[in-house]
This record gives C-alpha cells, sequence and structure tokens, in this order.
C-alpha cells in the first residue's frame, strides 16, 4: 500500500491527522483556502512547516557556534544526503546529522503538541518518503506530494472557496516561509550576514556533485547550503504547475507578505 492508500484509508477510519505543509505550498495552493479543504478532507490539525524549519536554523547556528573549526553541507535534502551517502561517501562528513531538517523537527514539534495525531507531511519532494520511513520511523510519518494532494480532492469533490476564514494550527509567519527558494536557509537564519564569504548557495542537479567537491578542496567555504532541484524545493517533482521559477518565487514572497 503506498503513502497516498495510508492517507486514505486512515482519513476514512477517522483517525487523527496533523497535515504539515512545506514552505512551497503557495505555489500550488491558495490561502487560506487550503486549511480549509484539508479539514474538509478530514486532518484534524493543519501545520506550517516553516516552524520546524525556525528549529533547523536554531540547530544549526547552535552547531556551528559550538564548533568553530567544523565546515558543513546542509542536510534538510534528502536527495543530497543519499547521493553524498551512495556515491560520495568520503564527503559524509561534512553532513550536519546533528540538524534536524524542517520536516522532522515539525514532526516533533506535532507529536508534543498533539499526542495523538498521525503527522503527514505534504510537499513537492519524493525523497522525503524514503527521509521518514529509512532515517525517522520512530516518528511514523506519512509522505505525499501536492500532486497526490490534488488527486485525493478531486476524488473528494472538495474544492477551493474564496470565503474562508481558517488558520494554521500553528504558524511560524518569520524568513523560515522563504525555505523553499534555494539559499532559502541562509537567508532565514542570517547566516550570509554573519558568515559573508564562508556560505556558497547552490541548486540544481547538475550543479551538486561539483560544488561538493570544490566545497571539499575550498577551505575558505565553512557551509555549503544545497538543495538537489532547480531553484531549490519550487522545482521539486511532486509540484505540478505551469509558472515559470520567476513566477513561483514570486508565489512565496507575495505569501509572506501577505500574511506576516
Amino acid at each position: 500500500m503506498n503513502e497516498i492508500e495510508l492517507v486514505s484509508k486512515a482519513l476514512t477510519e477517522k483517525k487523527k491527522l496533523v497535515a504539515m505543509l512545506a514552505p512551497s505550498f503557495p505555489i500550488v495552493f491558495s490561502y487560506p483556502a487550503i486549511i480549509g479543504m484539508l479539514k474538509k478532507l478530514g486532518f484534524s490539525y493543519v501545520v506550517e512547516v516553516s516552524v520546524g524549519a525556525k528549529k533547523t536554523n536554531e540547530e544549526l547556528l547552535e552547531l556551528l557556534k559550538n564548533n568553530p573549526e567544523k565546515r558543513y553541507i546542509t542536510s534538510p535534502c534528502p536527495t543530497i544526503v543519499r547521493m553524498i551517502r551512495k556515491q560520495m561517501p568520503q564527503y559524509e562528513k561534512y553532513l550536519a546529522y546533528e540538524v534536524d531538517s524542517p520536516m522532522i523537527a515539525t514532526a516533533k514539534i506535532c507529536k508534543e503538541k498533539y499526542p495523538d495525531c498521525q503527522p503527514v507531511f505534504i510537499g513537492p519532494c519524493l525523497v522525503k518518503k524514503l527521509e521518514a520511513n529509512e532515517d525517522h520511523p520512530e516518528l511514523n510519518i506519512l509522505v505525499i506530494t501536492y500532486n497526490d494532494l490534488s488527486k485525493m480532492f478531486e476524488q473528494a469533490n472538495i474544492k477551493e472557496e474564496v470565503a474562508n476564514d481558517e488558520k494554521f494550527d500553528i504558524s511560524e509567519p518569520g524568513l523560515t516561509r522563504i525555505y523553499a527558494l534555494d539559499g532559502g536557509l541562509s537567508h532565514s537564519s542570517g547566516l550570509l550576514k554573519s558568515l559573508q564569504d564562508q556560505t556558497k548557495i547552490v541548486s540544481g542537479w547538475k550543479n551538486c556533485m561539483e560544488a561538493i567537491k570544490d566545497f571539499d578542496t575550498n577551505p575558505k567555504t565553512r557551509l555549503l547550503d544545497i538543495l538537489f532541484c532547480d531553484g531549490g524545493c519550487i522545482g521539486g517533482p511532486g509540484l505540478k504547475s505551469p509558472l515559470t521559477p520567476e513566477e513561483r518565487k514570486k508565489k512565496i514572497f507575495d505569501y509572506r507578505e501577505a500574511n506576516l
């Protein structure tokens, strides 16, 4: 049984689920309409993953502070983590394993606040399913993509309603709402200011291997902020949109500005 079937089954059985929406959601869904749609589908709570992203930033900043001699490759992107593990294991020593990804950090927050609920991550990434199942099975996270969710809405005949005053049950109106963009971590955490020339931002599968090799040989770079998809998570395969990369970025910024 795949994840969409597991989520559908849990909803049919009226189990308590908390939806965790990734920061790229405004590209595909309107806010606050998406909250009402998820509640109508049967989710008990809806949480913004930008909440967990804030925790990710805090953990990374603490790690850098406590280990001033060490250099790191960021680990929120499960595709990068797996690529290094399987194809470039000599660079695994740089991965910041001590830092939870936004999905994992959000799931832990949800487990604490809603202990009787199962977390369901909804985002643009297919490899998040492996991160949940292989790296953190103890959190029992189900993962579906935006494409999966759209199919579920279609099957349940749930459409967007303009008149909707729903809100996130847990939200984070700060800069972590731009986390889906390449460099979102560095910008939202303030690392571009504090580390300046010591931070390098890279996205796009064509650039990743070379960037990791360059990082290894360039001690001046202390942090490699790297995402596998072009432009960051806004280019994920579980996100179907006719919008250009620039239009997708605008959706992210517009959502943040409108909901400060």
